[in-house]
């Protein structure tokens, strides 16, 4: 039986308001022999290495297809499509900056998105039984908004920069959380903090 998780949204625009959003939980992951060991079972005909060799080439056939450019349906499974990124420790540019233009040289296929057929949707569904597993609480921090600035800038009069990761620490918020506060300390010109470089590498110092 599937379990379902119940997980709080961090209130990012203070508007008071606990949602929630329900997420599934993972009771552990079928690896490819296992897959290929339940593929044969439920379907007699079918050898171990027949279901190997349609699998693999499937695969291969899928990473080229992707890899030019085209978007690839499968009926019952869903559609794939590559996605383009940066290259590793390059910086993102912007239209009609002064920095310097990013060319095919920099970019790289960085991953593949899934979108489910809904019959593929429908068919999982029939098979999930929910049961609840449980409830996940956002982090809190024990400071006010005002407390924390001051241990942000405290921890600027001792170090050059400040991560997102030490704010978490400073402050006992979350990721999200923590960095979303960051970003806005750094647009008010009052706070005392303005942030360097580019996302994921920006870091935040004394204005």
């Amino acid at each position: 039986m599937a379990k379902y998780i119940k997980q709080e949204v961090p209130d990012m625009r203070k508007t008071g308001e606990q949602k929630v959003f329900y997420r599934l939980k993972v009771e552990r992951n079928v690896d490819f022999e296992e897959f290929i060991r339940m593929l044969c079972s439920y379907h007699r005909g079918i050898s171990r290495g027949e279901a190997l060799r349609v699998l693999v080439s499937a695969s291969e056939v899928l990473a080229e297809l992707v890899g030019k450019g085209y978007s690839v349906t499968l009926d019952d499974w869903g559609t794939f499509k590559a996605t383009v990124g940066l290259e590793e420790g390059k910086e993102l540019d912007t239209i009609d900056g002064n920095e310097t233009k990013r060319n095919a040289r920099s970019l790289c296929l960085n991953g593949v998105n899934f979108l489910a057929d809904k019959k593929l949707v429908r068919n999982a569904g029939m098979h999930c039984k929910l049961e609840r597993a449980g409830v996940v609480r956002v982090n809190r921090s024990p400071f006010s908004k005002e407390e924390r600035l001051r241990k942000a800038l405290d921890y600027l009069e001792k170090n050059k920069a400040l991560k997102v990761s030490d704010y978490m620490e400073l402050t006992g918020l979350a990721h999200t959380t923590a960095a979303c506060e960051l970003r806005t300390f750094s647009r008010d010109a009052s706070s005392g903090i303005v942030s360097v470089g580019r996302r994921p590498a920006v870091v935040y110092v004394k204005s």
